[in-house]
């Protein structure tokens, strides 16, 4: 695989660009994984990637390998808990939310046959290709993410504005917004 090229966001640190080349932007369907990027992706709010990234395994660990079963069943013990681990930004909103957000999973997940079925209807199934050649292009936010933003917010969910939606939608490949020059653009992949 021709890895020379690469959308610049990710410089050149290895845990970055691992994230780039092997998630960011492949199409995922399996339901923990999608839960697991609502989780990251509301950690994120305010902050940089790369800081989440590196927190990835304390939220793994913390959140039980992001099992939305088992986060649903988190109680006020387990918030306070969470709120001495440094291994995760120790934010009490986004904890909580994390919890909310797993219940609100869990019964869409239920209605819909899987989270996945319901996410994916938005597009068809099959995922939007954009042809951006540089990141100022790549908007913050979408009509897409607006009404998948607002979709989760009236089934109960927070942490999901549009802005934290569209970076789910980007790592969770519902959007690709590799670059066309990155090797990781369809057109350049092969």
């Amino acid at each position: 695989m021709n890895t020379s090229k690469r959308c610049p966001w990710c410089g050149d640190d290895a845990l970055y660009t691992a994230y780039h080349d092997e998630e960011w932007g492949r199409p995922e369907r399996n339901d923990r994984k999608l839960y697991e990027m609502l989780v990251l992706e509301g950690a994120q709010a305010g902050l940089s990637w790369i800081t989440i990234l590196r927190k990835r395994e304390g939220y793994r660990a913390a959140f039980h390998g992001f099992d939305p079963e088992r986060v649903a069943a988190m109680t006020d013990d387990d918030v306070e808990r969470l709120m001495q681990n440094p291994a995760i930004v120790r934010n009490r909103l986004k904890i909580r939310s994390a919890i909310r957000n797993a219940k609100v999973f869990l019964r869409m997940r239920q209605e819909h046959g899987s989270f996945a079925n319901w996410l994916w209807a938005h597009v068809d199934g099959q995922p939007i290709v954009n042809r951006w050649r540089s990141h100022a292009e790549c908007p913050a936010s979408t009509e897409l993410s607006d009404r998948i933003s607002k979709a989760l917010k009236q089934a109960g969910m927070n942490f999901v504005g549009s802005t934290v939606i569209y970076a789910y939608l980007q790592a969770c490949g519902v959007v690709n917004d590799h670059l066309l020059d990155c090797h990781r653009h369809p057109d350049q992949a092969g």
